[in-house]
């Protein structure tokens, strides 16, 4: 019997068989390896220095491989396989579908032509427009130059072991300080202790709660740490926190050989952390400076405090100076994380300064350092450097997305989650283009977000055009699907980079008010040491006091002020009566000194500086 010929049983011969084998191999082969690696995400599946992942992706290709063709192959014995074959590979039909397949890959070729000329012609134009007008949109051009490291504060000991060191900063520390600030009490409590710093709620400030953190040191030393205790003493007159203060240093003794450390480097002119920008994952720089920069200057705020209470001013400012180094250290930095870390750690140094204040606890010459330390402070150019810095990260991540470094399902919380492979898949197979028309819409929503929402010259935020702005966002994702958010919109990147970026000129606002109201809240208690009394208007601060009075970064116009109290003829300088100093806030209304359910209130009420009536 012939080879190629039956077997009685309806199998082909041997070299049939064979034959057939081997253009099903050929055939499946190359399209389950591409459709594979594609699924996967690793094209190094059959590399000898694959990693070993990649050699396990190499089995199961294998192991799929020959399941199909055998699949394949015995599906081929079938008659009614064998008659759908036979017309199948009739030369007419073969002509017609060969036809029909050039002229879907014409279709498909066209299309990927035309996707990928618009994006790359509308992204150039408008790109060249942007650098026209001065915009930066290279994420490189914002890393901050090398410092020599005996000008570097960075380039210490302690710094270093926080990059070095895989460990969460509490487990770092492990001082007093990380578990007496577990046992104090809630933010809704009527004086409450704030352990992060914030001790303001209900649109006033409060005198941090020293008997409190005695309480907690106190427990400690007795090894009572039970977290849930939820200290709190109600007790802020200066008598209570005055005798709560010396336990209060003492149980910040734990701290000291790391705040020693960061003090002796703060000479230092520059601050350069070692971050590594890792260009090909700019979301996943790690940054652990920041977080050990804030929770040592919360350390430094409650030591200041504590100092204030036991008549050590001196050592107070001291402390108060670090806190604003530490704050200042990152401002160089590309990151919008940094820029507010920064806001945050200006805002808990404030807190001390203002309970000295309210005490009458400087002297003429220490209020004369805190007053041109926040005279400096201009938060605007930082700003409009972190979001365009931001703005180049959002480029950048769709060029690293047409490139394969990343992901659609890296933009996402979870990469894990159902549909992440096909999501991948369909982010290799789309047009270079669309990537193009992600950086434009991207480019131009932001634009339409911070677009005349504030101005670095002039030092203005414009609560009513940002409202606007957001507002228009808004509208632009409205009806806005998966489907139609990649595929025709081609707004993938703004949908997720850009809602919370109207909350940053707030944010940088509230900042520029504390230190504009703490450095005129300074002068003003200059005038009350030299005069008795402060002045019925900030007008008489001028020239003696302040060289030139801010203006309110919301209205323009000066901040507000009046007195609460006149002093009688029989009133001592230390019993004049007290000042509101004051925003009008962000509803850009004058609410004569009433403040909103927060000290910087976004709906509502004036920002105010104020004192605790005695």
């Amino acid at each position: 019997m012939n080879a190629n010929e039956k077997t009685k049983n309806g199998w082909p011969g041997t070299r049939a068989a064979l034959r057939r084998l081997l253009w099903i191999a050929l055939l499946l082969g190359p399209l389950s390896l591409v459709v594979f690696a594609l699924l996967v995400g690793d094209w190094k599946l059959n590399l000898p220095d694959g990693t070993e992942e990649s050699r396990r992706h190499l089995g199961e290709w294998l192991v799929i491989l020959v399941a199909a063709i055998s699949v394949t192959f015995l599906a081929g014995l079938l008659p009614a396989v064998q008659r759908f074959s036979g017309w199948l590979f009739n030369g007419r039909v073969i002509r017609r579908l060969l036809i029909g397949l050039a002229w879907l890959v014409t279709l498909v070729v066209l299309f990927y032509a035309e996707e990928d000329w618009r994006g790359w012609h509308e992204w150039n134009e408008y790109r060249q427009q942007l650098e026209a007008g001065g915009a930066q949109l290279d994420l490189k051009a914002f890393i901050p130059k090398p410092v020599p490291d005996n000008q570097n504060f960075a380039a210490i000991p302690v710094i270093d072991s926080w990059f070095t060191q895989r460990t969460n900063f509490t487990q770092k520390w492990a001082d007093d300080y990380s578990l007496a600030s577990s046992m104090l009490g809630s933010q809704t409590s009527p004086s409450p202790p704030a352990p992060e710093g914030n001790s303001y709620q209900g649109g006033k400030r409060y005198f941090l709660d020293l008997v409190a953190w005695k309480m907690a040191f106190d427990a400690i030393q007795s090894g009572q740490t039970n977290s849930n205790q939820q200290l709190a003493s109600g007790k802020p007159d200066l008598t209570s926190r005055a005798a709560a203060a010396p336990a209060v240093l003492a149980g910040l003794v734990s701290s000291e050989t790391e705040l020693a450390a960061l003090r002796a480097a703060s000479d230092r002119p520059d601050a350069c952390y070692p971050v590594v920008y890792n260009l090909d994952n700019p979301w996943g720089i790690l940054l652990p400076h920041l977080g050990n920069i804030k929770r040592t200057v919360q350390r430094l705020q409650l030591r200041a405090c504590a100092e204030l209470a036991a008549g050590r001013s001196d050592d107070a400012l001291s402390d108060i100076k670090l806190m604003l180094y530490l704050a200042d250290s990152v401002k160089n930095e590309p990151f919008l994380i940094s820029y507010l870390v920064r806001l945050a750690c200006v805002h808990l140094a404030i807190q001390p300064v203002w309970e000295g204040l309210a005490e009458h606890a400087w002297s003429d010459d220490q209020l004369q350092e805190l007053q041109t330390l926040f005279q400096q402070y201009d938060f605007f150019p930082q700003m409009e450097q972190s979001l365009t810095g931001e703005r180049a990260a959002g480029i950048l991540t769709a060029d690293l997305l047409a490139r394969g470094k990343y992901h659609l399902n890296d933009l996402t919380d979870d990469p894990s989650q159902a549909g992440s492979s096909l999501a991948n898949l369909f982010g290799r197979i789309a047009p270079r283009g669309w990537y193009y028309l992600e950086q434009l819409n991207y480019c131009r929503l932001f634009q339409l977000q911070l677009h005349g929402a504030f101005d670095p010259d002039k030092k203005r935020v414009f609560p009513k055009q940002i409202e606007s702005n957001t507002n228009a966002l808004e509208r632009a994702f409205a009806g806005r699907n998966p489907v139609n958010t990649i595929c025709t919109r081609h707004q993938l990147l703004a949908a997720i980079l850009l809602p919370a970026l109207h909350n940053i000129p707030m944010r940088a606002a509230a900042a520029q008010t504390a230190t504009d109201e703490a450095s005129i809240a300074c002068a003003l208690e200059r005038y009350r040491l030299a005069n008795g009394q402060f002045p019925e208007a900030l007008d008489a601060l001028v020239p003696r006091f302040i060289s030139l009075l801010p203006n309110d970064v919301i209205s323009g116009e000066s901040y507000k002020y009046h007195r609460t109290a006149v002093p009688s003829s029989q009133s001592s300088a230390a019993t004049s009566g007290p000042f509101v100093l004051y925003s009008v806030g962000w509803n850009e209304t004058d609410d004569g000194g009433v403040s909103g359910q927060n000290l910087f209130d976004s709906k509502e009420g004036d920002w105010v500086w104020r004192y605790p009536a005695k």
